[in-house]
């Protein structure tokens, strides 16, 4: 006989139908998220293999080109994640939520940081509690790895790196690593929209443009709180 399980709050979140307007606003926002992610793992998957065929100095000079792209994932992703955030408190919306696992990141903080996020988890009473502690988690996860990158890749590219074979594998990690801080915030996304007024799409989708389209090439001006744009 077939055991069936129960399926979990998030899984149900994830196969809901969401009306015309919420879907419209879902597939926008990850689409965009999908092509910085593509970019990003396209050109450090040539990195990878000039390395492993031997073409050294090849792979510096594309993986010193890597910064940015990086950046151009990482800043709209810590955006998302802000704006998910500030909505939740401000407005009160309370979307279902799973723990991290640690045995989805590769990176030894990041397992660190995941397992101390689940114990967390555990304890806090509320479902409120859990979201905002999740997002914060992995806000913090995605501001790290975006600056670890920057300066591995970097020390790669100049040949300054001390330990080139442990620098190319912190990078390969932090790639994994990102891919799921992205994927788990999509799946955030999808349950916050399921739970969100209809009367508070606009607001919010104008909150979220605005992240996506910010400019790459700056350093966000630490964790300020988002100014909720109001309908017109």
């Amino acid at each position: 006989m077939e055991l069936i399980f129960p399926r979990s709050p998030v899984q149900k979140d994830w196969s809901a139908w969401l009306p015309a307007a919420k879907a419209e606003a879902f597939d926008s926002c990850v689409r965009q998220l999908e092509i910085s992610y593509h970019m990003f793992s396209v050109s450090l998957n040539e990195a990878l293999e000039l390395r492993r065929i031997g073409k050294a100095g090849h792979s510096c000079r594309v993986i010193l080109s890597m910064p940015p792209l990086c950046a151009r994932l990482a800043f709209p992703l810590e955006g998302l994640l802000r704006t998910l955030a500030e909505h939740a408190k401000h407005f009160g919306v309370v979307p279902n939520t799973a723990r991290l696992d640690a045995a989805n990141f590769r990176g030894y903080r990041e397992q660190r940081t995941a397992l101390m996020s689940d114990l967390l988890s555990r304890v806090l009473l509320t479902q409120r509690s859990q979201f905002l502690h999740k997002i914060d988690t992995l806000e913090d996860m995605v501001l790290s790895i975006r600056k670890s990158f920057q300066e591995i890749a970097s020390a790669l590219g100049s040949g300054e790196s001390a330990e080139p074979s442990e620098d190319w594998r912190a990078i390969d990690d932090a790639h994994f690593d990102l891919n799921t801080c992205l994927r788990e915030a999509i799946v955030i996304f999808k349950s916050f929209l399921v739970v969100l007024p209809d009367d508070q799409l606009g607001r919010f989708q104008k909150t979220i443009n605005v992240q996506l389209l910010a400019r790459y090439d700056e350093e966000p001006a630490g964790r300020r709180r988002i100014v909720l744009i109001e309908r017109e």
